[in-house]
């Protein structure tokens, strides 16, 4: 069976849509299975992740509890870790690269609602694409919105709101997130290095 296409950037019906119900349902399926493994069991873990996701490259951890709506419009590149609690809302796509590090308690959500009141309680939708590029670290309670690109080697602060994209190679936090910093070579001593 053919999947449900979400159109981008336009208002679509995404509630009360018995289409998009049953994929969700699907998927919730799924992350249940996941969520109930033995969080050690890699085999089974990745049986499940291979089957859910749309891409998914090597050594890739999704540390349980993980939710998803869709599943099969989230791609993660290799050397993927998830920490606990992990949810994406994927009505449109969501990558990640290679390298990437999300904490604990992450969201990233590609839906938006309409301000419209009307529109909200007929079910209307908007689904906006979220890129996450490579070797990226999204700190602890971060949230990323619709629509938000995240430039390599970045790092988001602990508890911001990504509502806009961010470049590549500087440290932003906040809420709403900016930018606080480029990262320099200085950052490669910011800690000293442990030695037996």
């Amino acid at each position: 069976m053919k999947k449900p296409e979400v159109p981008l950037n336009c208002l679509f019906q995404g509630c009360y849509n018995p289409e998009f119900e049953a994929e969700i349902r699907k998927c919730k399926d799924q992350c249940y299975r996941y969520n109930q493994l033995n969080p050690n069991d890699r085999e089974a873990q990745l049986a499940i992740l291979s089957d859910l996701l749309g891409g998914m490259g090597e050594n890739v951890v999704f540390t349980p509890p993980f939710w998803c709506d869709y599943g099969y419009n989230i791609t993660v590149g290799d050397f993927f870790y998830a920490n606990h609690n992990l949810i994406i809302t994927d009505g449109a796509k969501v990558s990640f690269g290679n390298h990437v590090f999300i904490a604990p308690n992450c969201c990233f959500t590609t839906a938006e609602h309409p301000i419209d009141p009307e529109q909200r309680r007929a079910g209307l939708e908007i689904a906006k694409p979220i890129r996450i590029g490579n070797n990226v670290w999204i700190g602890a309670g971060t949230t990323v919105l619709a629509g938000v690109t995240i430039g390599d080697n970045s790092v988001i602060g602990a508890g911001s709101v990504v509502s806009r994209s961010i470049p590549e190679n500087v440290v932003a936090v906040g809420v709403p997130c900016r930018v606080l910093r480029s990262i320099t070579e200085e950052d490669k001593y910011r800690y000293p290095l442990y030695q037996k």
